[in-house]
């Protein structure tokens, strides 16, 4: 999956899969997470956010499965 870099300190690049809804997230320590069932709106927002972190823990964290790839 292709990922678009972002600035913020710390997520590294964020992508999106619309067809499985797949959102994939990696952190600048360098490890990878994809999350699972994401709304496009749910992405859409993270990549729109003034701050990703911010975000990425009100929206997405303990919202999706997840796993560590």
């Amino acid at each position: 999956m292709e990922r678009t870099p972002v600035s913020s300190s710390n997520l590294a690049s964020l992508g999106y899969d619309p067809n499985e809804r797949i959102l994939e997230i990696e952190f600048n320590d360098g490890s990878v997470y994809r999350y699972y069932a994401v709304p496009k709106s749910v992405y859409e927002g993270l990549m729109n956010a003034s701050s990703h972190g911010k975000y990425f823990h009100s929206n997405v964290k303990g919202d999706f499965e997840y796993e560590e790839i």
